[in-house]
Parts: C-alpha cells; structure tokens; sequence
C-alpha cells in the first residue's frame, strides 16, 4: 500500500476473474485529509486511482504500473465522513502485454462518483522494455 491505512476492503465479490467488485472503508483520520481539505476532507483524485490500481495489484497477484489513464471523469466528491465506504467495479480485459480495466465506483446508495478506463504493464515487463 503506498499510503498505509488510507482505507480498508471490507468485501470482495468475484466474477469468473473478468470482474470484481470490492467495498472500501476510506480511514477518514488519514493524514491526506488533513491538507485535502481542512474541515472539509476530500479524497484525492490520484489516491483514487492508486486504490484502483492497488485492488488489481491484489486481484491479479502480480506489481502493476499504469501506462494510460483515458475518460477519467469523477462525477462527486469523496468526503470520508459522508460516504466512509466505495464500492469499486473493476472488469478486467488482458492480453500477453497489458491490463486493460473499466472502473466505476459508487457510494453504497449506488450514486456515481468515479468512471475511468486504465491500461497497465506488469511491472518486470516495463523493465523489459528499458
């Protein structure tokens, strides 16, 4: 985890390895609220996509890097002490070379708040190609 304790998984649904859905508790006492905002805390764009790129990390079994980021469109803003827990959709489409994902994530009461597709390497295979 690159920010320790910045959240939890507290489900994990599977689907025949093409999808998985997992549900969240952000720690709304995580250090980057304190300077996102003060008094008014907001998850961060880019630690949005580092929990996505982690729970495929998780799933696949394997260190990704994110080559490409496309159609990255967050609808809502992530308070922690509003919405502590996300459900987040990942449906997975691989080749020999890249991880190609859909995500959408939720608050639990099913309002939209991230819609994005990610291509990502296996981490040995960036080195590769050095």
């Amino acid at each position: 985890m690159l920010l320790p304790n910045l959240y939890e998984v507290v489900n994990k649904e599977v689907d025949k390895d093409e999808a998985v859905s997992v549900t969240v508790r952000v720690n709304e006492n995580h250090s980057v609220f304190e300077g996102h905002f003060p008094e008014n805390p907001v998850m961060p764009g880019v630690c949005m996509l580092q929990i996505i790129k982690e729970l495929c990390e998780q799933h696949l079994h394997t260190s990704l890097f994110l080559q490409k980021a496309s159609q990255v469109k967050f609808t809502a803003l992530i308070n922690p002490n509003l919405h502590p827990q996300l459900r987040i959709h990942l449906a997975f489409n691989q080749d020999e070379e890249t991880v190609k994902i859909k995500n959408t994530t939720t608050f639990l009461d099913g309002t939209v708040v991230l819609k994005c597709n990610a291509i990502f390497v296996e981490r040995n295979r960036v080195h590769e190609n050095d």
